[in-house]
């Protein structure tokens, strides 16, 4: 899950990485107030979106007084910046910046370790810098069992070629940076800018952190960190089912069990849909290896209610799935939902006690089931069905 800005501000503070006092509003008059309550002066309104490139598109205004950062937020609440729409804004305390630099900890899954990366040249425009001049940008493996403590920060800030002046410094926040990765279950958390002020201060002038979901049973407070305005209505729905879930953009509806058979199944749909009309498949949907009737209900529940899906998959290779419980679910949910069910299902079923469940399946005789026996003629049917 990606945080705001703000909720980034928010966790460095929180584990003393320094940073400057930022206030959050979402109506221009809440930005006034917020730049009355530091001070009055200088501030600085910035589009909370998850997404760069907000300075160039018009999301960050330097603002002297109250009224102009009332102003701003005003023009800035409602933009549209790269498909994101601002909901709200970070009125941020004002800085003399003297020098910008770059820090960043992430995941590297291909080394199966971290990665630190870091620069004496910070911005907007450190994605060029590690194009054109990537020898700027120093990167340092970082064993996940010993993390960033002081003699592993001193050796990035030396790889960065920071002056001596700044070296120990830099090298502080970048162990308090690492604190937030490691306790907060993070796979990203990068700062940029990490600016010198004028004081000689080393601050947090910004930050990006990326967590990790699979590790939220340790953090009962990462809930409230989620973006509701911005949740797809059915991805939350599917989420609270407790659902593998992810909406697509086609018309085929798909349920699988296994995250690799649900993605060969959307490869199989996207080619069968070729030869009807370019359908494409709906959505991502895994209902798991050991997966009940009533989570099998559940799934068709969530696609049959996507106005976009004209036609369901239903692919199931029976392992520890028995066909029997596929068959129950899909005949329980239709019944669940009755007159509300409209969307022709096409089922292939195969493996633990398949003839039992495609019996179940022609027994009940439901006019929206075609069962079809092979992967690439159930994809061809429901994509034939969508088209229609």
């Amino acid at each position: 899950m990606d945080l705001f800005e703000y909720q980034a501000r928010d966790m460095f503070e929180k584990h003393g990485v320094p940073v400057l006092p930022g206030i959050v509003a979402t109506t221009p008059a809440e930005a006034r107030a917020a730049a009355e309550k530091l001070g009055g002066g200088t501030v600085v309104v910035k589009a909370q979106v998850k997404v760069g490139g907000r300075g160039k598109a018009g999301g960050v205004k330097l603002a002297h007084n109250p009224d102009e950062a009332e102003a701003h937020a005003a023009a800035i609440l409602g933009m549209d910046i790269k498909g994101h729409t601002v909901n709200r804004v970070m009125i941020a305390a004002g800085a003399q910046i003297e020098q910008e630099f770059y820090f960043s900890v992430l995941l590297d899954r291909a080394e199966r370790r971290y990665l630190a990366m870091c620069s004496v040249e910070g911005g907007v425009e450190i994605e060029q810098l590690a194009v054109e001049r990537p020898e700027a940008l120093a990167r340092v493996a970082v064993d996940p069992l010993v993390g960033i403590d002081a003699a592993k920060a001193a050796e990035i800030v030396a790889a960065a070629n920071f002056p001596a002046d700044l070296v120990g410094p830099v090298a502080d926040a970048i162990e308090k940076l690492w604190v937030v990765y490691r306790d907060e279950d993070a796979t990203l958390v990068e700062v940029n800018p990490l600016v010198k002020t004028a004081d000689g201060s080393i601050v947090a002038l910004d930050g990006k952190v990326t967590l990790d979901e699979n590790a939220f049973f340790r953090h009962e407070d990462h809930a409230a960190l989620e973006d509701e305005l911005a949740a797809d209505p059915l991805e939350a729905k599917a989420k609270a089912l407790g659902l593998n879930y992810v909406k697509l953009d086609g018309t085929v509806g798909i349920i699988g069990n296994g995250a690799g058979l649900v993605m060969s199944t959307l490869d199989v749909v996207a080619y069968a849909g070729e030869q009807h009309g370019g359908v494409k498949p709906a959505n991502f949907l895994d209902i798991g290896g050991g997966a009940s009737a009533a989570v099998m209900a559940n799934g068709l529940d969530v696609i049959l209610n996507d106005e976009q899906v004209k036609s369901v998959f239903v692919n199931v290779f029976g392992g520890i799935t028995s066909c029997i419980e596929v068959a129950n679910g899909i005949v329980g949910a239709l019944a669940t939902l009755g007159d509300a069910a409209t969307k022709p299902l096409v089922v292939r079923l195969d493996g633990n006690a398949v003839e039992e469940g495609r019996a179940i399946l022609a027994a009940a005789n439901h006019p929206l089931v075609t069962i079809v026996e092979t992967m690439d003629g159930a994809a061809a049917k429901a994509a034939e069905l969508a088209n229609a």
